[in-house]
């Protein structure tokens, strides 16, 4: 492959920024210009083109759909692992364990899913709820806007040193071991890798889907790519999909109570209704 420096401009950052925050809402820092290049140099050498400002016109003179996702996908970031931020799967346990309606089902939603590790954590501590409770009903949503990482997590296939931490009890259960080709690798167990479902969804489109109310929400480390007017309409959108004793669920650096008065503080980066009657 051609490793020739592309050209690449203070303004073509500026606009490659612009064009990412119309598409998907995600608002780039000043400081990120290096990331943009090393990220988006692949897309541009792979259409043949000299320069950014080459591959930035492609894109608003031909409108490709599936180029514009690959831009999205190349400048979004897949930072995750199992159980990351462990309290937040100590609440969700404990709040199975307190709310469990005869006959209803337990909704979930993992609002920002990445390559699969969060939304399959949850599955795996609503299975194990299950167990230990003799049973019940759960339906877990997963979505992400890049669909690269989407991909990945349906396939539910990791190397091995993501999950060997997991208890020992929890690996055998959850997983299997690759063998041969797949040595080094480990894959969900089919009741774990089904319990999820993914879809492509940008939490600052102009409208959302009806996916009606869920028990648990969670959007963790996700709101800080967006700026602070877009982080208030998300979370103005999202307290109607929580249900009244419902739970949201934020990263350890994101604070929400300067965004809105709609929700209101219950634990560590744990939410409720500030008023679950709707008043």
């Amino acid at each position: 492959m051609d490793e020739t420096e592309l050209k690449f401009t203070g303004s073509d950052f500026r606009r490659a920024r612009d064009m990412l925050y119309q598409k998907a809402g995600i608002a780039l820092h000043d400081s990120k210009k290096h990331m943009v290049y090393a990220r988006l140099a692949r897309r541009v050498r792979s259409r043949g083109l000299r320069s950014f400002g080459e591959y930035l016109d492609l894109l608003q003179q031909d409108q490709e759909e599936g180029e514009w996702q690959g831009f999205i996908n190349a400048l979004t970031t897949n930072l995750t692992s199992f159980f990351r931020e462990p309290h937040h799967f100590e609440m969700l346990r404990e709040h199975v364990r307190r709310r469990r309606p005869a006959g209803e089902t337990f909704r979930v939603w993992s609002a920002a899913s990445s390559t699969g590790e969060e939304p399959y954590s949850i599955a795996i501590t609503l299975l194990e709820s299950w167990r230990e409770s003799g049973g019940g009903a759960f339906e877990l949503l997963a979505s992400d806007i890049d669909t690269q990482a989407l991909a990945q997590a349906a396939r539910g296939v990791y190397p091995l040193e993501r999950v060997v931490q997991l208890a020992p009890h929890l690996l055998k259960r959850y997983f299997d071991k690759g063998a041969g080709a797949n040595e080094g690798m480990a894959r969900l167990k089919r009741q774990a890798r089904e319990a999820a479902l993914f879809f492509q969804f940008n939490l600052a489109a102009s409208t959302w889907p009806d996916i009606g109310r869920f028990d648990v929400i969670f959007c963790r480390n996700v709101l800080i790519y967006f700026d602070k007017a877009t982080q208030a309409d998300i979370l103005s959108r999202m307290a109607p999909c929580l249900k009244p004793d419902g739970l949201l669920f934020l990263g350890h650096s994101e604070n929400i109570s300067h965004l809105t008065e709609a929700f209101a503080g219950c634990g560590r980066t744990a939410y409720r209704l500030a008023r679950p009657d709707g008043g």
